[in-house]
């Protein structure tokens, strides 16, 4: 079967593209192996995250681990926004909108009582991302859920 043609509009998260190792609440969630990588010829960009050994999920984290985690990255060509399917270990799903401009991804979903967004940059050299996921009961009244640092760990790969 023939894939799909890809819409330019993808290339912009070539940033994220790879293995890193997820960090959490000031380094002590992690690592949480975390790769990106294109699928369907490049017409979704997939992310998927699952502790390894080695992750150390403190407290609450391990009573609510999500993972393993599989969300599926297409680009809607009508808003110039990414749309994000999220599933995960807990039988959790979810659709984020998102927006990635000047290297700095913006991931958000509004919900009935529990609204979510991220805000992570990727580094000039690519080698880590930094991000803010944050909370709110009402869309409105925001407050940090928890820090996220990324680590690239390998080469980066198309």
């Amino acid at each position: 079967m023939r894939q799909p043609t890809p819409h330019p509009a993808l290339r912009r998260l070539d940033a994220m593209l790879g293995a890193w190792d997820l960090w959490a609440a000031g380094r002590t969630v992690g690592p949480i192996r975390t790769e990106f990588a294109w699928t369907e010829g490049g017409a979704f960009l997939a992310q998927r995250a699952d502790t390894g050994p080695d992750t150390a999920l403190p407290g609450a984290w391990a009573a609510n681990a999500p993972f393993p985690t599989l969300a599926l990255i297409g680009y809607d060509d009508t808003s110039d926004e990414y749309t994000v399917l999220y599933a995960d270990g807990r039988a959790v799903a979810r659709v984020y909108r998102a927006t990635m401009s000047d290297r700095t991804w913006h991931q958000w979903r509004t919900a009935p009582g529990f609204h979510q967004r991220l805000t992570a940059t990727v580094s000039p050299d690519a080698h880590t991302m930094e991000g803010t996921w944050e909370q709110s009961p009402d869309g409105e009244r925001w407050t940090t859920d928890f820090d996220v640092t990324y680590v690239r760990v390998g080469e980066r790969g198309d």
